[in-house]
């Protein structure tokens, strides 16, 4: 009797009914959306380099070289020596090393220097390597370019085509390579990285592409062709590069003994370090969403417990009827809380379907402007928890109106008050 009578309770309130479903549905959209998002983020940052044991570049601070040489944001101070690199290249306890030179942007979208060993070497998610798509290569000549696959998405790019690479990091620079045009030889597989946004050039293409642009603007003057050849081309300086050593317990010797180089003020850090360091700096914002998100939440419980409170005395002479037909106190208050029950469980089955038909359309943003990756999986154990929580709390939120109509007893509920 009671689910019938709350059936019918509720469609003869339907508009109320309806906002306070509403109300919960947004709530718990936005509060499992901002949860996915923090996860994404941390998840995206701490999967997007693993098995390098130090990043070495020119003295500055840990954080601000973690991210221009993983994540393309910003920009080094100075750049370092060739034979610095060299030097701690040829180390016995080194196994490989990745070069990487910044610069210069396609579009809008960062241009990275580097080499075959980034290829060979760079992992992500835990042993994934960057791969190219079918028909592509490795980039080889000093003109030869590889893409990212979002930046061939956005511009329908496919191997074969050239592409001119703008001077500085604007995507609205007004002066461009054109003398220096690249040719696409290969598109990287999705990473949901930063990889699948960066536009990666050879160590020598990016030294030629800055012949005669010594003074910061194009000479104009005329350049043999010869220069342009790899061979005849000497790189001399390097933004920052990746180290792995034959053995994790030299790490901390190495790093010790980088950043006492005697010949270039230079430094190491360890990558795991440096994104803990990191997430610990922008852990206050993560708090703020969560509590933003929690206070919405509570205004869409308080809401429920609002829109029943203000109903009872309105619904004083439906309760005396029904106490009159023979339903008891305790079928009255049942009788709210089962109410709020069922509006808090529509309101939280409408708000994951929001949150997978939200995330549904934002993936593909999110991904393609910030690199973060928030895939389309079902509900986690925690969210699950959320969930019950929230359930929970909004029944419990029936509790004061459902007590209030317990109270209320029949000589009050027929009386016409004037």
């Amino acid at each position: 009797m009671i689910n019938f009578l709350t059936y019918k309770s509720i469609k003869n309130r339907k508009f109320t009914s309806f906002l306070c479903v509403l109300s919960i549905a947004l709530s718990v959209t936005l509060f499992l959306g901002i949860e996915r998002i923090r996860n994404g983020a941390r998840d995206g940052f701490t999967n997007t380099i693993s098995k390098t044991d130090l990043i070495v570049g020119a003295k500055g601070g840990p954080l601000q070289l973690l991210l221009y040489t993983v994540f393309h944001i910003g920009g080094a101070v100075n750049n370092i020596k060739i034979s610095t690199y060299n030097d701690i290249k040829a180390n016995p306890q080194v196994e490989w090393t990745i070069p990487i030179s910044l610069g210069d942007a396609y579009r809008g979208f960062r241009v990275v220097a580097t080499d075959e060993n980034f290829y060979e070497h760079y992992r992500f998610r835990g042993d994934r390597k960057v791969e190219i798509s079918e028909g592509g290569r490795v980039p080889t000549d000093t003109f030869d370019v590889v893409i990212g696959s979002e930046v061939a998405k956005k511009y329908k790019h496919k191997v074969g085509d050239p592409i001119v690479i703008s001077h500085g990091l604007s995507a609205e620079s007004i002066l461009s390579h054109d003398n220096t045009p690249f040719k696409i030889v290969g598109i990287i597989s999705p990473t949901q990285t930063p990889i699948d946004t960066g536009v990666y050039i050879t160590l020598q293409g990016m030294e030629a592409i800055h012949f005669g642009w010594e003074t910061g603007m194009p000479s104009g003057e005329a350049i043999n062709p010869d220069r342009f050849k790899k061979e005849n081309i000497e790189v001399t300086q390097l933004t920052s590069f990746m180290v792995k050593l034959k053995s994790r317990i030299a790490v901390l010797r190495m790093r010790r003994n980088i950043d006492q180089y005697e010949a270039e003020p230079v430094m190491a850090i360890i990558p795991a370090l440096s994104l803990q360091e990191m997430w610990e700096t922008i852990g206050y914002v993560e708090q703020i969403l969560f509590l933003v998100s929690l206070c919405v939440l509570l205004v869409g419980v308080m809401s429920i417990l609002i829109s029943l409170y203000t109903s009872i005395n309105e619904r004083r002479r439906e309760m005396a009827i029904l106490r009159s037909l023979g339903a008891s106190a305790r079928h009255i208050f049942l009788l709210l809380i089962y109410e709020s029950s069922f509006l808090v469980l529509m309101g939280c089955i409408l708000g994951v379907l929001s949150m997978y038909g939200l995330l549904y359309f934002v993936s593909p943003w999110l991904e393609s402007n910030f690199s973060v990756y928030l895939p389309i999986e079902a509900l986690s154990k925690t969210e699950w928890m959320y969930l019950g929580a929230i359930y929970v709390v909004g029944t419990l939120a029936g509790l004061i109106p459902a007590i209030k109509a317990y109270l209320n007893s029949l000589q009050d509920g027929l009386t016409i008050k004037l």
